[in-house]
């Protein structure tokens, strides 16, 4: 090959590359499509694979349009997220399509859904902020978000109560997902503990599943009055406690900050942890902080498609937020600031790890 056609192949293949970043969007607004068409729930209380034919039918779409689903499935199934079978029949061949592990998590019911982060996300409120970005940059608002909507993503939550919902049932999901995992892949890091508050909680579905596996470990949920208002817990060793992180945390044997970090900046943080260590020594006895939360990883073997993630959440917090994901440096940096001795990182729940730090 000529050294002109190699190059040429190079800028071909670079342009390629570009194009597929101009487009990324159309794979977020596809799967959206799909889960508003109801596409992965038909396919499930179907019961099998599902023939193209059976699929069009069971959806509430123009007739002119029916050519367009196999189009759209042609896509999802390449990135993974149905999968497809080829029938012969009497002569004639059919495409069916069944669910995959990815599919099987935007199921409208499932409890472990992500359906309500895929519409918070792909939202109008959480898209606009990328439109402005280039213009914060250029300014002193402290997101992207404020640039856009005028105010904070907190403040902003406060007075939507659609958005609230949605981001709540969100993090409730989500919760669900990984005190799954937790419990049955770490339980011991919760072992002798006499008393838990997981901090910026929610609605508790974390501490529901730690309470329930641990009838003697007294749980509190500690979030904003306004996110706690209302609830009680499911069992007699659960309560809500409403409350600001930032001025003080109730007293406890350990400490949980599921996916709290990583939305403020260092300052922030460190002085949360502040508050997490004066909690966990203000009875003479030490406990420990528990946080779960995303370790980008520096190792040069790590997954792609996992860092991809880490990436893009770290993104996120940038556009949306005043904080970051960080690295294992980053992350210690944090934690001997806020005077705490010693950590240790489990990378065990996919993207993100749980950091078990002592004072």
């Amino acid at each position: 090959m000529k050294s002109g056609e190699h190059d040429a192949n190079k800028l071909l293949r670079a342009q390629s590359q570009v194009w597929n970043h101009i487009f990324g969007f159309i794979n977020s607004m596809s799967l959206k499509c799909a889960v508003d068409l109801g596409i992965p729930d038909v396919i499930h209380n179907y019961g099998k694979p599902m023939p193209l034919s059976q699929l069009v039918a069971s959806l509430s779409i123009n007739p002119s349009k029916t050519s367009c689903i196999r189009r759209l499935m042609r896509l999802l199934i390449h990135f993974g997220f149905f999968s497809q079978h080829n029938v012969a029949e009497n002569n004639w061949r059919e495409v069916e399509y069944g669910l995959t592990d990815a599919s099987l998590l935007l199921l409208k019911d499932n409890p472990l859904s992500m359906v309500p982060f895929l519409h918070a996300v792909l939202g109008p409120v959480y898209t606009k902020p990328w439109y402005h970005l280039y213009t914060w940059f250029e300014n002193n608002d402290l997101t992207s978000f404020e640039t856009t909507h005028g105010m904070m993503f907190y403040d902003y939550a406060v007075h939507d109560p659609k958005i609230n919902h949605l981001f709540n049932d969100a993090m409730t999901r989500d919760a669900e997902l990984v005190a799954s995992v937790l419990m049955g892949k770490c339980k011991e890091v919760f072992d002798g503990m006499e008393s838990l508050v997981d901090v910026g909680g929610g609605t508790g579905a974390m501490a529901k599943a730690i309470a329930s596996s641990f009838p003697q470990l007294e749980c509190i949920v500690y979030d904003l009055p306004h996110v706690v208002a209302g609830l009680q817990g499911s069992v007699d060793n659960l309560k809500y406690v409403g409350g600001d992180m930032f001025e003080a945390i109730p007293p406890a044997n350990a400490i949980l900050l599921k996916w709290i970090l990583h939305n403020w900046n260092d300052e922030e943080c460190v002085n949360i942890l502040k508050k997490c260590k004066e909690a966990i020594t203000s009875k003479g006895k030490e406990g420990k902080v528990v946080i779960i939360d995303i370790v980008i990883s520096d190792n040069e073997k790590r997954d792609g498609e996992l860092v991809d993630t880490q990436l893009f959440f770290d993104m996120q917090m940038m556009a949306l937020f005043t904080g970051k994901e960080r690295n294992e440096k980053e992350w210690a940096k944090l934690i001997f600031s806020a005077g705490f001795s010693d950590y240790k990182i489990y990378p065990i729940l996919g993207v993100r790890s749980l950091i078990e730090i002592h004072p």
